[in-house]
């Protein structure tokens, strides 16, 4: 296994996360770069900032961009889209089902699963018959999974992941953290971060 790891940091309400949980397992293969698959909530994140909501919800114009933009990057991409008739879904329970997998063979494509049933099938993933469903499609043992989620130890495990997620300045998702420490933000900037730890170009940032 290759020793360079990039921490994959994304949530599954989130827009730009859908393209990159999508797009991110055979680039970093090609780049030699393990991923680290570091689930987390959006939520408390923009609380911490003053949002109440998503900034796209906010900020209509903002909004209405983002989804014309989602729509040409995944026709792009090849991938399949449709606006969720509710935005954004609690991801809650994908967020704690993927924290217990994160370390599992089966994460990536569970996270695909997921993502792709909320931003291509428009499906509720906040309801357990959903993600149930994409367990079992997985052939993954469903029942043994949702208690393991439900349980007290991953509810903890996600509350510190998340604020974690806070301590090491992340704003939004998805965004990608390098070994050295440089944090790189958006969809658009996953081959950035995989070239990053090929070549770095700047020194590091001085601590603070």
């Amino acid at each position: 296994m290759s020793t360079k790891t990039l921490d994959f940091w994304f949530e599954f309400a989130s827009s730009y996360s859908y393209l990159a949980v999508m797009r991110i397992e055979p680039l970093a293969r090609a780049a030699g770069v393990t991923v680290k698959w570091r689930p987390f909530l959006l939520g408390p994140v923009f609380l911490s900032l003053g949002w109440n909501d998503s900034p796209f919800n906010i900020y209509p114009p903002k909004g209405r961009y983002m989804w014309r933009d989602l729509a040409r990057l995944a026709a792009r991409y090849g991938l399949p889209f449709k606006v969720p008739s509710r935005f954004p879904r609690n991801g809650l329970l994908a967020a704690r089902v993927a924290l217990a997998g994160a370390d599992e063979a089966w994460i990536g494509d569970f996270a695909r699963a997921a993502m792709r049933a909320n931003f291509a099938e428009d499906r509720d993933i906040a309801d357990p018959a959903v993600i149930r469903a994409i367990l079992a499609d997985l052939g993954l043992p469903a029942d043994a999974l949702l208690e393991q989620a439900a349980s007290a130890d991953t509810k903890l495990a996600l509350r510190s992941q998340t604020e974690r997620a806070s301590e090491l300045g992340l704003f939004g998702a998805p965004s990608f953290i390098t070994p050295d420490g440089e944090l790189f933000w958006g969809n658009d900037r996953l081959e950035d971060a995989l070239d990053w730890m090929k070549s770095p170009r700047l020194p590091s940032p001085p601590s603070a």
